[in-house]
């Protein structure tokens, strides 16, 4: 292991595990942590094809009866009726309250098996695999579980902390470039809403930061990521204030996926989009220096991430807002931030202002 990053919640604690080259020991942690008898793996086609194997070997080394299920991959997948499925397949493998859930991919396949884990016999254990980086970083810490629905993105959903995470980077070897790329947006994001040394690391950096062959430095990068989070979700588990901060980017970034349609803009793109709106939405209402917005936009632009997105029109794009989860009274609340490093949430836009920072991204 690289390192190790716990994550303290009480009796619901856990640590989330980086290493390189470490898939194999999935088994040996989960019967370290207590975990017994049957599990499901949940994947996509494409996760699945490289390490299903890997893992389904290593879990029933270590004593486990181990199942598979295979998903489609993309959002799409992310919907009520795979979640229906997947209750079926549980009953269909034996699972019961002692077994458990493993989620083997990236945000998606996270968040749909940490929501199926959270409800099926009204909430079973699950461990988090997670092999892109954004779900290393962000999706796959902190227990937020969920699906869409048509009128919007993760609508419904648990908050439901799973029992481990382990994340190995050589995972990422087989991660396509540009989801590689979209994943950087948030790992941008902790260093403009929470550590301004942080977002000059990653300034100093740029050049290697899409190298996913240094090893050492992407160790650096996610535990960072892994530490602020786990900081943040001890303070504030179910976002009831302080955890907020972690949506920097995503009020506009939601909206961007769904008029888009799904799939157009990678999720991390979506956040890249969102994060240079928020950025200019802060130089307006709270103080964000010209000199630091022009950083934002910057470090985007060297990781080749979008910062808009022509083809959505600001009608559509405020109606999706409507119904964002953090929409209260029909006006959506905003992440901003006044310095980078320093954040504030429940921020409020006028409707003109909205629409002419969109115009003008």
């Amino acid at each position: 292991m690289l390192c190790d990053v716990p994550v303290t919640l009480g009796e619901r604690s856990y640590n989330i595990h980086i290493g390189a080259g470490v898939l194999g020991r999935l088994g040996a942690l989960c019967a370290e942590t207590g975990l017994k008898g049957k599990c499901l793996v949940i994947t996509d086609e494409n996760v699945g094809g490289h390490y299903a194997q890997t893992v389904l070997q290593s879990l029933e080394t270590a004593g486990f009866t181990a199942s598979l299920a295979t998903l489609p991959p993309g959002e799409q997948t992310k919907c009520g009726d795979r979640v229906f499925e997947l209750y079926s397949r549980c009953i269909e493998c034996g699972l019961d309250r002692y077994s458990f859930i493993v989620a083997l991919g990236g945000g998606v396949v996270g968040d749909l098996a940490g929501y199926v884990a959270a409800t099926y016999l009204r909430g079973i254990p699950f461990v988090q695999v997670p092999t892109s980086l954004l779900a290393m970083v962000d999706s796959s810490v902190g227990g937020k579980t969920g699906i869409n629905l048509p009128e919007g993105k993760n609508l419904v959903g648990a908050f439901y902390q799973p029992r481990l995470v382990l994340a190995d980077l050589q995972t990422l070897e087989t991660l396509p470039e540009r989801e590689y790329r979209a994943g950087l947006a948030e790992v941008v994001k902790y260093g403009i809403i929470y550590d301004a040394p942080f977002f000059q690391t990653l300034e100093e950096n740029i050049e290697e930061l899409p190298n996913v062959g240094n090893i050492e430095l992407l160790a650096k990068v996610v535990g960072r990521c892994c530490e602020i989070k786990a900081d943040v979700v001890a303070q504030d588990e179910r976002e009831g204030g302080l955890r907020a901060i972690l949506n920097f980017g995503h009020t506009v970034g939601h909206a961007v996926e769904k008029v888009a349609g799904y799939g157009e803009y990678v999720h991390g793109e979506a956040v890249a989009i969102g994060s240079a709106f928020a950025a200019r939405a802060s130089v307006e209402l709270t103080g964000l220096p010209q000199d630091d917005c022009g950083r934002i936009e910057t470090i985007f632009h060297a990781l080749e991430l979008p910062v808009n997105a022509p083809g959505c029109n600001w009608p559509d794009l405020r109606a999706a807002l409507s119904v964002d989860k953090k929409t209260v009274g029909g006006m959506p609340k905003f992440v901003l931030v006044s310095e980078i490093g320093k954040s504030s949430i429940g921020n409020e836009i006028p409707e003109a202002l909205m629409e002419r920072i969109w115009n003008n991204l």
